[in-house]
């Protein structure tokens, strides 16, 4: 028995969000329609979707004890992820975006502040926390924490599903490298890898170690590419109506990590993890409108493959 199905590390937030007709031109006002707060970042979110989908999740990182860092234990704790494991520090907070959401376009800007914020650390969690969990949920906040959980993740025979967004910290190789579910947008893949399509910068991503690259396209929907291919397949999104964009990625992440560690196989992992995307985009926030499992699952019925 496993101590938890997902166990993760990296980025928590506090987002407030404000819903604008329309993102303001320079020198400009700009009437708030309305507004609200949730808990955000990377790793949250994903936790989140998968908790919600059915999987037993926990969180290893660092938070402090002002408003921000109780809010999101709060929140964490109320969709059922276990937060025992989360370190306990003065002076340390976590993320504080404030997210434009423009309702005209369906389209968000991100306004973050990283002030005592700490990210994963090389002392934290315990081994055995991560040597026991199903799998391992990691992000680019912190390289040097995220490298030592995940070679111990490794050694364990544990899987490693990665959201990377940015390569712009020491030792993001490494990072890149221990990553076997690799999860990037096109956008980030394009620009790490220097390609000019998906099908290029899958190729320059893939290595013998990898279980799955997975290049997210929003609207467009996915390619991925998994070992016994030589080509990517295509995972189209599917049709709805987009309310607020907020959080896909990060929840098509936590869904195929939920259907990881339930055993779905590749190609069920990438529809499933299409489908919940999906319907978080016809749901305002971010992970206020992630859908529940029941709801996925009529939503493929409706939709056979």
């Amino acid at each position: 028995m496993t101590s938890h199905d997902i166990l993760g590390l990296g980025c928590v937030a506090v987002d407030d969000l404000f819903y604008v007709p329309a993102y303001p031109a320079p020198d400009t006002k700009v009437r708030v329609e309305s507004s609200e707060r949730q808990c955000g970042g990377l790793t949250a979110t994903a936790l989140v979707a998968a908790s919600r989908l059915g999987a037993r999740c926990a969180y290893a990182g660092t938070l402090g004890d002002d408003d921000l860092s109780r809010f999101v234990l709060e929140r964490l704790q109320e969709e059922d992820i276990d937060t025992t494991l989360v370190r306990r520090r003065p002076r340390t907070r976590p993320i504080h975006s404030c997210v434009i959401v423009d309702q005209s376009s369906q389209t968000r800007t991100i306004l973050y502040d990283l002030d005592g914020v700490q990210p994963a650390m090389p002392d934290w969690p315990p081994d055995d926390a991560v040597r026991t969990s199903g799998m391992l949920f990691i992000d680019h906040f912190g390289a040097e924490g995220m490298i030592r959980a995940g070679r111990l993740a490794h050694a364990a025979g544990r899987p490693i599903v990665a959201d990377l967004e940015s390569d712009q910290t020491p030792r993001f190789a490494e990072l890149l490298a221990l990553s076997d579910h690799l999860i990037v947008s096109l956008e980030f893949g394009c620009r790490l890898t220097g390609a000019a399509d998906p099908a290029a910068a899958i190729e320059r991503l893939w290595s013998a170690a990898r279980a799955v690259v997975v290049l997210t396209c929003g609207a467009q929907g996915c390619w991925y590419r998994a070992p016994g291919h030589e080509r990517p397949h295509h995972q189209p999104a599917f049709r709805v109506a987009a309310v607020d964009t907020t959080g896909c990625g990060d929840v098509f992440h936590g869904a195929y990590a939920a259907a990881l560690v339930q055993g779905l196989l590749l190609p069920e992992r990438i529809r499933f993890a299409t489908a919940a995307a999906a319907l978080k985009a016809t749901q305002r926030g971010g992970q206020a409108g992630i859908p529940r499992r029941p709801a996925v699952e009529a939503f493929l019925k409706e939709r056979p493959s």
